[in-house]
């Protein structure tokens, strides 16, 4: 018998399972999948009407208070007290507050006069009078007790709304058109798919447990920033069928940002529930589970590209091939939909600028009147932390306006509250390293002083984030500011932002750019603002964005 060489003695590697269900890789679990095994989080509803909310916070087992809770909306709020140097270096049981974070989950964003009334009086009833506009169109509450819950889950359901799967490992509110079904500017309202993913799958254990989290966005507007969304389906006409959808898949932000790719398939508006649930199947049973950073659908579109991807999900969970087709055309602007606009039929809608998401259960309740007044059932949120009232005849838009305008919803705002947005931030984010919400309101009044003589073409917008997870965008803001704690001139650690330059949708889809040791106390944020957006009035070309003279700039002028 011939020797054996080196070569031959040495151990055969086999390739670590990244938790892939399709591939067999079950074990071994992290954390988050082992709580999803022992009880799927839809079943947790049950326990927190029967006894949860009968015998208190206390009687809360820790797995469903960290874990399962989310699949019906809740999150525990931070502690308050606990300064942002500290919030990596405590466990969990150390942040937690006893109150909790509530997201109703508004698919495309969509309520009626009566629930937006309902919600007002929620917040104030259970909430302490919060309510945030995020930028997934839900509304958030603060400070509600456990033992609350079920009058509010009765009250929600009784106007047809839902806080199931607003947060969790599962598909979360499905992003639309604030003005779709009514814009002169959209050619298929993509409402009929949003209803029907909502009615079909929203509360399907067949989907309750995902590697992560799954954003969708439905638009035939290029307006739910469908660049950094798991899935998207944006408005394109198809040379041979007419007006359909483009299909894009696989982007995100937090650490690992990514843009979304285009499958490079066109859907008609009737096959997008059946195709995205083709999509969402293949992220169950192929996602990366192993490790929490890299379980999102990103990861997986990255490793395998597109056209795998793609023929994965024709070849296995479509049994058919989609039609290829066209790019959607990129606008030439954002779309935000703020101020006065015509309607395909003959009124208008009106779309108004809350401080940076920020309002209360009594607007709320003040809006569903005014609302009202005007002749109008119906509003809308939006997907950059905005209002949008619909149906408003000629002779009551002033009226309206003008009512708004006390309320702090401006429909002419400044360019500076136009286009800023916030997190939730330390207030009551458990994951926050610094203030956001309140920063924001300020340095949005802080700007409209100083840059009163400047007036950009295309607003300049700036997103504040607490944390590197980018709940607000950070990443494709003209400025975005990233949450940390940073050393002042007196050497002293205090809250502060890094800064992303330069990022984001559109004509201008990318990533920040990020310059060497460019960090803004929060303290100096106006001066930084001031200085930067200064120097691009004074070196601004023709026509030229933000983002393009951010590329070009030297690099002084950006700090």
């Amino acid at each position: 018998m011939p020797p054996t060489s080196p070569a031959q003695n040495k151990p055969v590697r086999r390739t670590r399972g990244e938790g892939q269900w399709k591939l067999g890789h079950r074990e071994p679990l992290n954390p988050n999948e082992r709580t999803k095994r022992d009880d799927d989080g839809l079943n947790v509803r049950a326990r927190i009407e029967n006894v949860y909310s009968r015998l208190g916070f206390d009687s809360i087992d820790p797995a469903d208070l960290r874990g399962r809770m989310r699949w019906w909306g809740l999150y525990t709020q931070r502690r308050p007290g606990i300064d942002g140097g500290r919030t990596a270096a405590l466990e969990p049981e150390d942040l937690d507050d006893r109150y909790f974070m509530l997201r109703v989950r508004l698919d495309g964003g969509a309520l009626t006069g009566e629930q937006l009334r309902a919600l007002g009086e929620i917040s104030q009833t259970h909430a302490r009078d919060t309510a945030d506009v995020t930028d997934r169109q839900n509304i958030q509450f603060h400070w509600i007790d456990i033992v609350d819950m079920p009058a509010i889950w009765e009250r929600l359901a009784g106007l047809g709304m839902l806080t199931t799967e607003a947060c969790g490992d599962t598909p979360r509110v499905v992003l639309g058109s604030p003005v779709a079904g009514i814009s002169a500017d959209e050619v298929l309202d993509p409402t009929p798919a949003i209803r029907a993913i909502v009615d079909r799958y929203v509360g399907d254990p067949k989907f309750s447990n995902l590697p992560r989290k799954f954003k969708s966005a439905i638009s035939w507007q290029q307006d739910v920033a469908h660049e950094v969304n798991d899935v998207s389906f944006v408005g394109a006409v198809h040379p041979e069928h007419g007006p359909g959808f483009d299909v894009w898949v696989g982007g995100g932000l937090s650490t690992n940002p990514k843009i979304a790719q285009r499958l490079g398939a066109w859907v008609p508006l009737h096959e997008v529930p059946d195709v995205w649930a083709g999509i969402l199947s293949v992220f169950r049973d192929y996602g990366y589970r192993r490790l929490r950073h890299r379980a999102r659908i990103k990861f997986l579109v990255a490793d395998w590209g597109v056209a795998e991807f793609r023929r994965v999900l024709e070849d296995e969970y479509l049994g058919r091939a989609l039609l290829d087709g066209p790019a959607p055309p990129t606008p030439e602007r954002p779309i935000d939909h703020i101020g006065v606009h015509r309607q395909v039929d003959g009124r208008n809608y009106v779309g108004v600028a809350p401080s940076s998401g920020r309002v209360s259960g009594t607007t709320l309740v003040a809006l569903a009147e005014a609302v009202e007044r005007a002749g109008s059932a119906r509003v809308r949120l939006t997907p950059q932390q905005k209002i949008v009232v619909l149906d408003v005849a000629d002779d009551r838009v002033d009226a309206l306006v003008a009512e708004l305008n006390g309320l702090g919803l401006q429909a002419d705002p400044s360019p500076w509250r136009r286009a800023t947005m916030a997190c939730t931030g330390i207030e009551f984010c458990k994951l926050a390293i610094v203030e956001t919400k309140e920063r924001a309101i300020r340095l949005v009044e802080d700007l409209e002083k100083r840059l009163a003589d400047v007036v950009p073409e295309h607003p300049i917008s700036i997103h504040l984030n607490g944390c590197p997870n980018s709940c607000a965008r950070t990443q494709v803001a003209d400025i975005g500011l990233k949450g940390q704690i940073v050393t002042d001139a007196a050497g002293d650690q205090v809250e502060g932002f890094q800064v992303h330059l330069g990022g984001g949708l559109g004509l201008d889809a990318g990533f920040g750019r990020k310059l060497r040791g460019l960090k803004v106390t929060s303290a100096e944020l106006g001066d930084y603002v001031e200085r930067v957006v200064r120097r691009f009035a004074e070196q601004r070309a023709e026509n030229e964005r933000f983002a393009q003279w951010v590329l070009r700039a030297d690099e002084d002028d950006l700090r």
